[in-house]
């Protein structure tokens, strides 16, 4: 996965109907710790966009991961989270509920972390730049990265071991040599997340959901964009950001819409769910 961001094709092939499919899970069935019909599994997909066919790979492949296990019952099939499957989507839970609520202190201490991956070994780069873009570093040059979060460096510390790549860490303020902004600017694309922050708040500002159909759409479509941001924001201290940055203003709509929308979005799962067991 790239760590910057760009344009996405509509959510109707596989991938993205994967992606949908965990963030429907993740919606409505992980809180409900149950299990959930195919029929119902494919008829949300359906409601978004999604082809059967579409749906039902993307049941296969999230079963492949581990993430699902099936139990047939006659002709039918019904889909349990398996452990693995459970703390994945727990664990998205509480980074994308709690991203954007964070307001700390800046103690001015930034992490710098040096780290040295031949260019032959390009799977091991992808996955190294994968996890410490998830962890909310950013590489102003080659082999070079840096967050201003110095307290990160013991969770870098296992990404390294479990990598097994060569490094070293230091800890402390900015010197006098260089410009902190230009680092910011060099670190990270803030200006393509500034746009999609902007993007955000234009989709959902005056979406209104009249039916609980409309109501589940919005609230799926809603966590989908903002499930993003996590990876794509580094979450940087207010002094290193502009003063106009949406991000704030995008996290409290993300929140008002989903509160709103939330009791009539469950209620249609719990319709397309008690559908699906009426065919049994």
């Amino acid at each position: 996965m790239d760590d910057r961001p760009r344009s996405r094709r509509r959510e109707t092939g596989a991938a993205s109907a994967r992606s949908l499919l965990l963030t429907v899970l993740g919606e409505f069935v992980l809180p409900r710790h149950a299990a959930a019909w195919t029929a119902a599994l494919v008829t949300a997909l359906a409601e978004l966009g999604v082809e059967e066919k579409a749906a039902r790979q993307a049941l296969s492949r999230t079963a492949a991961e581990g993430l699902l296990t099936s139990e047939r019952e006659g002709r039918r099939v019904r889909w349990h989270l398996t452990p693995a499957g459970t703390r994945l989507l727990e664990e998205g839970t509480e980074r994308i509920y709690g991203f954007g609520r964070r307001v700390e202190e800046w103690d001015g201490r930034w992490l710098i972390l040096t780290v040295s991956v031949p260019e032959t070994q390009r799977q091991l780069r992808h996955r190294l730049r994968t996890r410490l873009t998830w962890a909310g570093l950013g590489s102003p040059l080659p082999g070079l990265w840096v967050s201003p979060y110095a307290d990160k460096e013991k969770e870098v510390a296992v990404v390294i071991e479990e990598l097994g790549v060569e490094s070293f860490s230091f800890t402390g303020p900015f010197g006098i040599v260089g410009d902190q902004q230009k680092v910011v600017a060099d670190a990270w694309a803030l200006d393509a997340v500034e746009e999609r922050y902007a993007a955000f708040l234009r989709a959902f500002r005056s979406e209104k959901a009249a039916t609980t159909t409309a109501a589940f759409r919005d609230q799926v479509r809603l966590v989908q964009e903002w499930r993003r941001f996590p990876f794509l924001d580094p979450a940087l201290p207010a002094p290193l950001l502009p003063a106009t940055w949406p991000g704030p203003a995008a996290a409290a709509l993300f929140h008002a819409r989903h509160d709103h929308w939330h009791a009539a979005a469950q209620e249609h799962w719990d319709e397309l769910a008690g559908n699906a067991e009426l065919r049994s």
